[in-house]
């Protein structure tokens, strides 16, 4: 989750970046992150290197000229034929250009920049829609009468040219602390026109310096024709200026606007999650080129926001405490900063700075105070009062719970104002950017959760309630979107055939398949194993005869385990990594032999902090597979048959195979050695900006095989999604790399073979970052080849998999009410981007190279058939399972990393060293311990 919440704000600023500076926005980011931090490795390799000079140097390739050959994404060869046809509904609505209205019109981009008046830059974020807000009322005339899209920050695009191309205004803003009216100037103005605008400053109003200054323009044309799948960078322009546009239209409305998502104010939207957070539904619009042309993509969306009403109502709430004697006030004054609020004595909005430190009714003020002096003339003395005698003597305000609690303060640190705390209530849509609970993150799942039909209503009435058609630059554009969703064509390809032990057929049927009186393909041997327990609540005995009861029902030989320890009670109360300590010493005293498998039973199933230590001691100090289970309640068939499968992929054992003869793309890949990689990079949480990001890359191995992978993990700078470790040339000509790591493990296991395919998977990237694959990614993995034998060429292919996509699927069928999808449905044609190759469950496949000449039908399969390949469940992933190995290697690997050494944000100091990860004991670097 949090990666794609990384991905999506840095596509975010990299779109609305000034034309021309966008593809050189992140790379320039790279090139500052690998110039100037340590890069370390962890996993099979040695241990912490330098960065590479290397991958900074591909970096700053990719910003040259044009002139420069570089990778482009491939445009789509064809669509598939096979599968039974379906007919569906999507939640695409068609976008209508008329042709005449855009033939001779351009876009017109302007810089904007705010500045208090003595010039000092308004960066403020609340500032911009405001004050361009407020320049429309005001300067319509100056502005020729134009409407403008605004992207509330540096940019502005109207439909034409404004009259001139610099304009300079002055607003003048209410300030957060008044309720009166604004007025405002302009610069530029005659004397009259000055005369009539510029009026008396209300009191605590702030003025603002607007100057509106000519960038760019592009034809409004350029919409229509991308080409064939390698839009003009004109096109792309164009198609921010519509998403702008829709934002522009939803902030008017009065909603929270979340880079294309829009929520209203509307309560019925609201979905409480206790502590004081609500989920609150709204929508996600973005336009989309396919196909069929220009759609405009619409789905639900959910934010959290903080619940609205009295702040004294939210804290009880959010700390869960019955009265306000419960109260932590330091973490109070945590969660409160930077909240906005409204005052009841004066109906006025402000920023929450901090709280008093002392009680209401003792925090003092100096007051001015006018008297009547011994002359009769007018005497200013400056008196000492508290806030609580303040509001009650001057305001006439009734306080029945403040005198002893601390005051609101929404001033400055040294000019501080505070107010009453029940005097202030928390105004709505303010966004919650704090971490869920596993209680409230199941909580909005559950209460977020639609069905079709629902999801489909919600969408018809949001398109109509949302009044496109009256949107002033949509009519100036020619643009007109239909209000149904389209109707599309699609195909449900047949499940692949998979194969258990004894060379039994499984049939899976809607994505399923049991192993009902049927043996594993591949069983191993567990022996000489151990049992550990973290928890007092299991029963372990009749858990372990259970277990061995259902291993030989599946074909795995599993002796009754050599030792079972209990973790002393003396213990419970210390950290996490002593406690693990302390049960391994114990387990070392004990055990004369290190043991071939440890099951680990926890006393909670999320969020242990036990599991982060034990498994970094077992995977790298002691080499030691390892099973963590927290089994609640009676333990059935099912539980123990899901156990079995892990235990047995973790020590080399499969658990079906599929039937590598039943379509043409599975026998070339068993016919010619193909390694297959899945690449995944995982970003630290919301909060952790100096988290160190993990890049995981797992790779096929025991060639014809395409069910067995190894991983290699590393860190590199946060929020880098390039991975840089993939290629590391030193200078004795050796490459300490991670592909080298995996083309030396596929020639030892395939038979001395180098592989003639390679097809890499990489997952978390977005459009914007296709070419970064191409010219960064791909081009490491070349080299690394070319490093290991100059006269060796292997095809490659590289596929994109996006599962953060608005795109769903409605199967309209003979009953009334529509219903999802079957597994294995694909859509090719009409509403995908001209590279998609189609998508299995909710996941768009992008093929950016191919070298190796798939049809289309071939291709869509074998991604298909790589979905039941996945050796830890008996369904089919909606995601190839090289994918899922990586994004489980990454967030395994992730918890060996102590969060609390690099959470908060980054500090403006040089940068710290990336933390080296401990390399993995070379008894579990080649299994599949990630499962």
């Amino acid at each position: 989750m949090q990666k794609r919440m990384v991905t999506q704000r840095k596509e975010q600023k990299m779109a609305e970046a000034e034309p021309g500076k966008r593809e050189a926005y992140e790379n320039n980011a790279a090139v500052r992150q690998a110039g100037v931090e340590a890069h370390y490795s962890a996993g099979p390799g040695p241990a912490a290197i330098p960065a590479a000079h290397y991958f900074v140097n591909l970096i700053m390739e990719s910003q040259r000229s044009s002139s420069t050959p570089n990778k482009l994404p491939m445009a789509r060869p064809g669509t598939g034929t096979a599968g039974k046809t379906i007919q569906l509904l999507t939640n695409h609505f068609k976008v209508s250009i008329n042709r005449r209205s855009i033939t001779d019109a351009y876009f017109y981009q302007y810089n904007v920049s705010l500045a208090y008046e003595d010039g000092h830059p308004a960066d403020a974020k609340d500032i911009g829609r405001k004050a361009m807000n407020k320049v429309h009322e005001i300067y319509r005339t100056e502005l020729g009468g134009m409407h403008f899209a605004y992207d509330g920050e540096k940019s502005l695009y109207t439909i034409g040219a404004l009259p001139s191309k610099k304009l300079k205004f002055m607003v003048v803003l209410e300030d957060s602390s008044s309720n009166r009216r604004s007025t405002s100037s302009n610069i530029n103005s005659s004397d009259d026109e000055s005369d009539r605008k510029r009026l008396r400053r209300p009191y605590r109003s702030k003025a603002f310096d607007v100057e509106i200054s000519y960038a760019a323009k592009f034809p409004m044309n350029s919409i229509l024709s991308p080409s064939h799948g390698r839009s003009s960078k004109q096109f792309q322009d164009a198609i921010r200026v519509l998403d702008i546009i829709l934002k522009e239209h939803a902030a008017k409305r009065g909603c929270l606007v979340v880079t294309q998502s829009f929520f209203d104010n509307n309560p019925r939207n609201f979905i409480p999650l206790g502590s004081g957070v609500l989920g609150c539904r709204g929508f996600n619009s973005s336009f989309r080129t396919t196909q069929g042309g220009l759609f405009l993509n619409m789905d639900v969306s959910n934010t959290l926001i903080i619940q609205t009403g009295p702040v004294l109502d939210f804290l009880l709430s959010n700390q869960n405490v019955r009265n306000i004697h419960g109260i932590d006030w330091n973490k109070a004054r945590r969660t409160l900063k930077n909240l906005r609020i409204k005052t009841s004595h004066t109906n006025a909005e402000w920023k929450i700075t901090g709280l008093s430190e002392r009680p209401c009714r003792e925090q003092k003020f100096l007051m001015k105070q006018r008297n009547e002096g011994p002359d009769g003339g007018e005497v200013v003395q400056t008196v000492e009062v508290t806030v609580y005698d303040y509001f009650i003597q001057h305001w006439n305000t009734r306080l029945d719970h403040s005198a002893n609690l601390p005051c609101i303060n929404v001033g400055k640190s040294k000019r501080p104002v505070y107010i009453p705390l029940e005097l202030c209530s928390l105004v709505s849509l303010q966004r919650y950017t704090k971490a869920l609970s596993p209680q409230q993150r199941s909580s909005l799942v559950e209460k977020s959760r639609q069905k079709p039909q629902q999801r489909m209503e919600s969408l018809q009435k949001a398109i109509i309630s949302n009044k496109y058609d009256t949107n002033p630059m949509f009519c100036s554009s020619g643009i007109s979107i239909s209000t149904q969703l389209t109707q599309v064509e699609g195909r449900v390809l047949p499940a692949p055939r998979l194969k258990s032990g004894n060379e039994q057929e499984l049939h899976p049927q809607n994505g399923r398949w049991n192993f009902n009186n049927k043996k594993l393909a591949q069983p191993t041997t567990v022996g000489h194993w151990l049992v550990t327990s973290f928890s007092t609540h299991c029963d372990m005995k009749r858990l372990i005869l259970d277990l061995i009861k259902r291993a030989k029902m599946k074909g795995i030989s599993m002796e009754n385990p050599t030792s079972m320890f209990t973790e002393n009670p003396q213990y419970m109360r210390e950290s996490a990594p002593i406690r693990v300590d302390k049960m391994l010493s114990m387990m070392r005293t004990q055990c004369h032999q290190p043991p071939k498998f440890i099951l680990c039973v926890l006393p909670q199933k999320k969020n242990c902090d036990i599991y982060g230590p034990w498994k970094q001691r077992c995977l790298s100090d002691f080499g030691v597979p390892t099973q963590c289970i927290s089994p609640s309640g009676k333990v059935n068939d099912q539980y123990l048959t899901n156990l079995l499968l892990k235990i047995n992929a973790k020590l080399g054992g499969l658990n079906s195979l599929l039937n590598m003869g039943y379509c043409s793309s599975l026998g070339l890949v068993s016919s010619k050695p193909t390694l297959i990689l899945g690449m995944d990079v995982s970003h630290g949480s919301p909060g952790q900006a100096d988290m160190p990001s993990i890049a995981a890359v797992v790779s096929s191995r025991k060639w014809p095989s395409i069910s067995n992978y190894r991983a290699a993990v590393r860190t590199q700078s946060p929020k880098l999604e390039m991975i840089d470790s993939l290629f590391q040339p030193q200078p004795n000509s050796e490459d300490t790399g991670i592909i080298r790591s995996a083309l030396m493990d596929f020639y030892q296991t395939s038979g001395s073979r180098k592989p003639e395919l390679i097809i890499i998977f990489r997952d978390g990237v977005g459009d914007s970052q296709f070419n970064q694959v191409l010219n960064i990614e791909l081009e490491q993995i070349i080299q690394a080849c070319k490093l290991r034998d100059e006269q060796w060429h292997p095809k490659f292919m590289v596929i994109v998999a996006q599962k953060n996509h608005r795109t769903r699927f409605f199967q309209n069928g003979s009953s009334s009410s529509p219903s999802n999808v079957p597994p294995g449905t694909i859509v090719d044609s009409r509403i995908c981007h001209i590279r998609n190759i189609g998508t299995s469950r909710p996941t768009h496949y992008h093929v950016l190279l191919d070298d190796v000449g798939f049809s289309a039908d071939d291709l869509q399969q074998l991604v298909y058939s790589l979905c039941y390949t996945y050796q830890r469940s008996t369904t089919a992933v909606s995601v190839v399972a090289p994918i899922c190995y990586a994004h489980l290697a990454a967030a395994q690997v992730a918890q060996f990393i102590k969060f609390g050494e690099f959470s908060g944000s980054s500090s403006g100091h040089a940068a710290a060293p990336i933390p080296q990860l401990p390399s993995f004991h070379h008894n579990v670097a080649d299994t599949m311990f990630f499962c």
